[in-house]
């Protein structure tokens, strides 16, 4: 498997991990009977809670521009210094800001954010030979 593909599995694992995040907020304010079943009469979210519900939509949203390039780079045979470093500062800036988002820090967590969609740049620029 390549350093790309490594770091898309990584990638969704880490997606997994902030889903489960958000669940257990969910079910630490509801209880699990109540999510469970259909979520009709659901309390009001608490800030931690509605915190992690906005980092798993930030995540999913950016997986759509990251986990497409991956595959595209796989299937065209497209590895080198930018795709790794691409997938790399991907990965690593979605950390971050998780972490950021979570705690709640201000003014950063969208530099993390940007980290990522510029290692997304990365590798679109090397799809079409542009970093090579």
């Amino acid at each position: 498997m390549t350093v790309e593909l490594t770091y898309l599995a990584y990638t969704i694992a880490l997606f997994f991990f902030v889903v489960f995040i958000q669940a257990t907020t969910a079910i630490l304010n509801n209880g699990g009977i109540a999510m469970a079943n259909s979520r009709d009469n659901l309390k009001p979210p608490t800030v931690i809670q509605a915190r992690t519900k906005r980092l798993t939509d930030n995540f999913r949203e950016n997986l759509w521009f990251f986990v497409p390039l991956v595959l595209i780079a796989a299937v065209a045979g497209i590895s080198n210094q930018w795709t790794i470093l691409g997938v790399q500062l991907f990965f690593y800036a979605r950390i971050a800001h998780a972490i950021w988002y979570i705690a709640g820090w201000p003014i950063v967590r969208p530099l993390f954010w940007l980290a990522g969609v510029i290692g997304c740049a990365f590798i679109f620029l090397a799809l079409f030979g542009v970093l090579t």
